[in-house]
């Protein structure tokens, strides 16, 4: 790691916002890719003309897509401790760099998965893609290097923010450059080579503006790669942690029927098009900007993240219900925003609560095992939501509102 690509912690603050600024250009760039392919993945298995055989039963079409979205959760369990890890004790520079490597031939094998209509490929695409995530953890511990405990959970807004901007242009591009209807050479694999192109992009801008905000590495730390698995039992087993991390996972339950089951709703309730699921995802995109770059930083600094949380989880179990209301696609509009805002209120003031609660030197690794405990729900969702969503389509909405309503009174009983 040369001088330059170091920041001093003691620099000014306008050196922290420059190092800022270039966190959250990289994060926005990376999840454009991971937007981009958003309204792609339930129509590529959904649809007659997908990856599956045209005589596929709806039934079997749904819990094949909870296998493909839970094989990406599985590798994003086992890498998140260990990236995290990794850039403790490396750096946070050259781990993110690597993570790009692997995201880019996920991308590529994507592409060549849907252009053969190869099912186990595209699932081995979905392991590397699951790999590369475990790279937010790196994000996350890069802002809290960075912060103090009084602005971090508005830095850690930032990442919330590029993640709305991602999902504002790239499920709307997805939705295009995957629908024969919009130009006729348009099909499932454009998307998958366009987030390949965005990732060498995002790659060049690591290695000339990202700065290494890890000052103090731990050379000394020994990396496990079944981390992961065993983080699970650790982090219910860490008094002062135990019930955040249990608010997490429920969260992340919840949000994942919504986030993985939606298009599927979209597609058999109201006959939607890869470019309208795109454009619905855009459009809870922009709510999440708004949220997270507007209405987060209103919120006053000295206010306790917890109560923040706990009300905002109320509102979203309710808001998962009120989905249902609407009985045409577009009536749709008037009620998702609630999601995206409660989503965007809730994910940075979780995170703040955890670090606050870590020590400095475990920065990477608690927030490395919060991306494992969010991936296990990730995991266990999309295996119980293929199921449940044929048996009726309103199923994995209701499970959604009563985990978020669980998630609530967990962090409830949280002592200060």
């Amino acid at each position: 790691m040369s001088d330059r690509d170091q920041i001093d912690l003691s620099d000014s603050p306008a050196s922290k916002r420059g190092a800022m600024a270039s966190i959250f250009l990289t994060v926005f760039v990376d999840l454009l890719g991971i937007g981009i392919i958003i309204p792609i993945i339930a129509p590529l298995l959904i649809d007659g003309d997908g990856i599956l055989p045209p005589d596929t039963g709806f039934a079997e079409r749904t819990i094949l897509l909870g296998f493909v979205i839970s094989t990406y959760s599985v590798f994003q369990l086992l890498s998140s401790p260990v990236m995290g890890m990794m850039s403790d004790k490396y750096g946070r520079r050259p781990v993110l760099f690597f993570s790009l490597i692997i995201t880019i031939a996920a991308y590529l094998m994507n592409a060549l998965a849907v252009g053969s209509a190869h099912f186990w490929l595209l699932m081995l695409s979905r392991a590397l893609l699951g790999i590369s995530a475990g790279n937010l953890s790196v994000m996350y511990s890069s802002i809290a290097d960075i912060s103090t405990p009084t602005n971090k959970a508005k830095n850690f807004g930032m990442i919330g923010l590029a993640f709305g901007l991602g999902f504002v242009i790239g499920p709307v591009l997805g939705g295009i450059l995957s629908d024969p209807g919009v130009v006729s050479w348009f099909n499932y694999t454009i998307p998958f080579a366009f987030a390949a192109i965005l990732t060498v992009i995002n790659m060049v801008l690591v290695w000339l503006r990202f700065p290494e905000t890890n000052v103090h590495p731990r050379r000394d730390l020994v990396i496990s790669l079944t981390r992961g698995l065993g983080n699970l039992g650790r982090a219910f087993r860490m008094e002062h942690l135990r019930k955040v991390f249990f608010t997490v996972f429920l969260f992340a339950f919840g949000f994942t029927f919504f986030s993985q089951f939606v298009q599927v709703y979209l597609v058999e309730k109201f006959d939607t098009t890869q470019a309208d699921i795109g454009l619905f995802f855009g459009y809870i995109g922009l709510w999440l900007v708004f949220t997270q770059g507007v209405l987060l930083r209103r919120i006053p600094s000295h206010m306790d993240p917890k109560k923040v949380v706990r009300t905002v989880l109320l509102i979203q179990s309710a808001a998962f219900l009120l989905l249902l209301l609407p009985q045409t696609f577009a009536q749709l509009f008037f009620v998702v925003p609630l999601l995206p805002m409660t989503q965007g209120l809730t994910s940075p003031n979780l995170a703040a609560i955890l670090s606050n609660r870590a020590r400095p030197e475990e920065q990477g690794e608690m927030l490395g095992i919060q991306q494992s405990v969010q991936a296990a729900a990730m995991l266990i969702t999309p295996l119980v939501g293929g199921y449940v969503i044929s048996l009726h389509l309103t199923l994995p909405f209701i499970l959604a509102s009563m985990s978020a309503l669980g998630a609530s009174a967990v962090l409830s009983t949280l002592r200060n």
